[in-house]
């Protein structure tokens, strides 16, 4: 089989980043043959400007809101932003299918290799079906008291049998999973059936974003009232745990699940230091997600990046929908985070755009480094971080 051979300004293995001496060597389908010295690569190089790196990994994502790109303006506060989100979703199918067909080729086309997709319906299924991308589908639960936790899991459950069944006779790698949407819309019989529901599996859910989900567990009050209002909820449906939201909805989990918390921006250490010392001892493994270019559009705010890796987390990136950012692209957030944390090296931003999201998804037996044998994409990221393009 014909081998192509890839040389740039520098190779990113997945773990570390080699000098422009060092060529890739894959054959035509794309699989990783080795990484040799240039001189021993022999003739017909291909040569770039840029960075070599393995397929780019969004572990946080919402395909099928790619049609609000546009709608909701930068800087709302989440609570506002909340409640476009629910108020302005009355699009046509067709426009619906449109966004989300170009929301897929645009991820293809930088170079995303596998997303963890958040979705309420089935409306993305058409297009995964005919993906190349590897889909973590999380269908995403909303359940606000216990009275009706049975019958929303049951709906949420054909919504997930609709994806699989339009996927199941595909190509496309992927796996399905309920999850809770937030802890300020998620009842504790809700919580606990979808515990029941996945075990040892991969679910997320979206943690700590405002100051008003603490206060929700902690007093009952807060901002979030406004959004329960347009679901005809008058006052909180949640236990008041004096406790905050983390500590209050993470002891429902103890399945062996893989559990990603998605943004984190309003978590304070304390926190932190005990979800991780609950999951090391209740069977569950957490991940850290950042959507920091998400942050920065629906707040202005960016997470506690320093704090966390000072307790030792795994992190990982995403990029959240078109709701809530300018565009699809894994580039741009390793290139916010390095813009708002510089003493954090470019190889360590990289390591969580490309192996450890492809370590928490479960698939970096395929994915996330240039191992030999592996089939993960070929990418060529921009020196200044500004773009990434599709090599193979």
């Amino acid at each position: 089989m014909e081998l192509r051979k890839f040389k740039a300004s520098q190779l990113f293995n997945g773990y570390h980043l080699l000098d422009k001496n060092h060529v890739l060597v894959t054959n035509s389908d794309g699989v990783v043959r080795d990484i040799v010295k240039e001189e021993e690569a022999g003739d017909d190089i291909e040569t770039f400007e840029g960075i070599l790196t393995p397929g780019l990994i969004n572990c946080h994502c919402h395909l099928e809101l790619s049609h609000l790109k546009d709608v909701i303006p930068p800087h709302t506060g989440l609570i506002e932003f909340l409640c476009s989100v629910v108020t302005k979703r009355g699009f046509s199918p067709n426009v619906i299918q449109q966004r989300i067909i170009e929301a897929e080729k645009e991820m293809y086309a930088n170079g995303i290799v596998a997303v963890g997709d958040i979705g309420n319906t089935a409306d993305t299924a058409t297009v995964k079906s005919n993906s190349k991308i590897y889909w973590q589908n999380f269908v995403e639960v909303l359940s606000f008291t216990d009275a009706r936790a049975d019958e929303n899991i049951a709906h949420y459950k054909k919504v997930a049998a609709e994806l699989e069944s339009s996927l199941r006779t595909s190509y496309t790698v992927h796996r399905t999973s309920l999850v809770p949407h937030a802890p300020y819309s998620i009842s504790p019989k809700t919580f606990e059936l979808i515990n029941a529901n996945t075990a040892n599996q991969i679910i997320s859910f979206h943690n700590q974003e405002h100051p008003a989900e603490d206060e929700l567990y902690k007093t009952g009050g807060g901002d979030y009232l406004k959004l329960f209002k347009i679901f005809g909820i008058e006052q909180s449906p949640f236990p008041v745990t004096g406790k905050s939201s983390i500590c209050s909805v993470l002891p429902h989990f103890n399945n062996g699940q893989t559990i990603f918390l998605i943004h984190n921006t309003c978590m304070p250490e304390e926190d932190v230091q005990w979800a991780n010392e609950y999951a090391a001892s209740n069977n569950i493994k957490l991940v850290y997600c950042f959507c920091i270019n998400a942050n920065l559009y629906i707040e202005n705010k960016v997470p506690p990046v320093e704090m966390l890796m000072k307790n030792n987390v795994q992190p990982t990136l995403g990029t959240d929908s078109y709701s809530s950012n300018w565009q699809l692209s894994i580039a741009k957030e390793i290139q916010s985070m390095q813009k708002h944390f510089p003493s954090l090296s470019l190889e360590t931003i990289l390591q969580w755009a490309t192996i450890n999201g492809a370590k928490a998804l479960q698939w970096d037996d395929a994915l996330g480094s240039f191992k030999k044998g592996k089939k993960p994409g070929v990418v060529l990221l921009a020196n200044d971080l500004s773009n990434s393009k599709r090599l193979l």
